[in-house]
């Protein structure tokens, strides 16, 4: 049996299954070099030129990533914010973006402060609402769509196939950060977007432990080799040593995914029916208004982000995010452990987050002893 064989569960545990041929490991090894020699016509058959743009360790992340999306190429990236930004630099002077009001909240700080200086400009719109979003169109000059589906931090869902058709008819590329459904869950690709993106920190990678960023796509055009130069030109690439955990943490997507969807679908039945909560949002509750769509999208699960509001106001969600003991009061998402943090103190006054809002990343421990330690720590209403 090949690895073509394979399930992509299985292909992703063994890495591909590669096996290092010199040492016969079955860990993949570090590739450190930063320069390469060339063949004896000065040529450089093996693909590797220099450490900025070339490395075998990083081509490796690279294919277990389009493996996952089912894609044809993928680059990985120095961070998650370094991947989405070369998307929107690879565009156009002059060029129109839309993008979600609700979405990770650096890169649409980039977005409204940044952007302009290189030409670009942004419309912001309700991304659920597919005539918002058609209404944003800007004939001839809007050449990208970015969506984020589920959306950080209220969990709100993009119909990805609906804008697939706004964005094919008006000639403009789609591209999604689906960073929190994770390929296990949902594969933006199958729906019609042309790049999918994610900030590898988080569940890719599942350790709290190494900086990256991903695009995938199925389009090797003009408009990817650009963003290959850019990635080469500016420095963008991943570290090997970062590449090597980046491989190891994907080996267990799989197995912590699942812990994670199974953690955050039981804290969201419980304190949906809790004194001290005013609203848990998480699409894989019925009463969620994007339930219907994220059913029909994310497959094996809704994910393990999860927001909850509590009842009795800002102060209290502060309160409770301070007295808490298992979860971690940190920033980031998609960590073996429990995270916990008030966004709204993070995001800042334009922030979309209700201010009684405490973002929950669901990590792999006892699901009986999140909540209990949750619990204590809400305040009576």
């Amino acid at each position: 049996m090949t690895h073509s064989d394979w399930t992509i569960r299985s292909q992703i545990a063994q890495a591909l299954g590669k096996v290092d041929a010199p040492s016969r490991a079955v860990v993949p090894p570090i590739h450190v070099a930063t320069t390469y020699i060339r063949d004896p016509d000065n040529q450089y058959r093996t693909g590797n030129v220099y450490g900025r743009p070339d490395n075998e360790t990083i081509r490796e992340a690279e294919g277990m990533i389009a493996a996952l999306e089912q894609a044809r190429a993928a680059f990985v990236f120095g961070s998650g914010m370094s991947s989405a930004v070369a998307v929107f630099l690879a565009l156009q002077p002059g060029d129109h973006i839309v993008a979600p009001r609700v979405m990770y909240w650096a890169l649409r700080g980039w977005l409204m402060k940044d952007a302009a200086s290189w030409g670009l400009e942004t419309t912001f719109v309700d991304m659920t609402d597919l005539d918002a979003v058609e209404a944003a169109m800007r004939p001839g000059r809007t050449k990208l769509i970015w969506a984020e589906t589920p959306a950080n931090p209220l969990w709100s869902i993009t119909d990805l196939e609906g804008v697939a058709r706004i964005a094919g008819k008006h000639g403009a590329r789609f591209a999604v950060d689906s960073t929190c459904a994770t390929p296990l869950l949902t594969r933006p690709l199958e729906f019609g977007a042309d790049i999918v993106m994610h900030a590898a920190t988080k569940y890719l990678n599942g350790h709290s432990d190494v900086l990256a960023g991903a695009l995938a796509t199925n389009a090797v055009d003009d408009f990817w080799a650009r963003i290959q130069r850019n990635r080469a030109a500016m420095g963008l690439i991943l570290g090997p040593f970062e590449a090597f955990l980046l491989i190891r943490g994907m080996r267990t997507l799989a197995l912590r995914v699942e812990a994670a969807c199974r953690n955050a679908m039981e804290l969201a039945r419980r304190f949906a029916n809790h004194p001290q909560v005013l609203e848990v949002l998480y699409p894989g509750l019925e009463s969620h208004p994007g339930h219907a769509v994220a059913k029909r999208q994310m497959k094996g699960g809704f994910g393990g982000m999860l927001s909850i509001r509590v009842r009795a106001g800002e102060g209290a969600a502060i309160a409770a995010a301070a007295r808490v003991k298992l979860w971690k009061r940190a920033t980031s998402l998609g960590g073996v452990e429990s995270l916990i943090e008030h966004r709204a103190s993070i995001e800042g006054p334009d922030t979309p987050c209700p201010r009684d809002l405490l973002r929950l990343s669901a990590g792999i421990e006892d699901v009986e002893d999140l909540y209990t330690d949750l619990d204590r720590a809400l305040p009576p209403a």
